[in-house]
């Protein structure tokens, strides 16, 4: 039992590892400490559905369907396209509030109702009100990238076939393999918010994320 948990941990560490766009995204969000732990569990949850669905047989009924590969391809590659266009854009121009990451709880007023003030203000507020796009978008990455399905639903469903009775003891491996890394995914990126508190720094993280998301995209397409 404790064999299959194991393989099964092992497998989805060494899948999750790689740069793909789920982590970008995660830690970006991250980096700038918005909705962080929530957008971690909206991760942790999708990977357990598709790792179950994949352990549950679910892998089989899609190769028999293949349109519904194809549909989520390239609803994947317009998205990961636009997610890399605006990261591209934001890396060109860059937003003042992008750089307030550890701003102080309070800061006192000024009369002209600007400066630090305002920023500070923008910053605190602004994550209650992207809460829900930031989890819509979380979700697309992840549901409309094919490469989480190959990763979770035909991998580590074929792979957990292999050990019987046990496959849901390898799934299980594989779900809290899932949880270490995203959250090591979010103390990282807590981490690096320390090092991202200038434009420069800011534009060279989203050169970086539109050169990923656009690479992503491209890769899916040709396909």
């Amino acid at each position: 039992m404790l064999t299959a948990f194991a393989a099964g941990l092992g497998l989805c560490l060494s899948l999750i590892i790689a740069p793909g766009a789920q982590n970008v995204f995660l830690l970006r969000m991250g980096v700038k400490r918005q909705h962080v732990i929530a957008l971690a569990v909206t991760c942790l949850v999708s990977d357990a559905i598709m790792i179950t669905a994949g352990v549950a047989g679910f892998g089989v009924v899609v190769r028999h369907l293949p349109w519904i590969f194809e549909l989520v391809r390239w609803g994947g590659v317009i998205f990961l396209a636009v997610y890399g266009l605006s990261a591209a854009w934001r890396a060109v121009r860059p937003q003042e509030q992008s750089i307030v990451v550890d701003a102080p709880a309070t800061v006192p007023e000024q009369p002209s109702g600007g400066g630090v003030a305002t920023l500070v203000r923008t910053a605190q507020t602004a994550p209650s009100r992207t809460l829900v796009p930031a989890v819509l978008s979380c979700l697309a990455i992840t549901w409309l990238n094919p490469h989480a399905y190959l990763d979770t639903v035909f991998l580590v469903g074929s792979v957990s076939a292999g050990y019987d009775d046990l496959r849901w003891v390898f799934g299980a491996g594989a779900v809290v393999g899932s949880a270490i890394w995203f959250t090591l995914m979010t103390v990282t990126a807590r981490f690096a918010a320390r090092w991202l508190r200038s434009p420069r720094a800011w534009r060279i993280l989203d050169a970086f994320i539109a050169v990923a998301m656009l690479a992503l995209a491209c890769g899916l397409a040709v396909a």
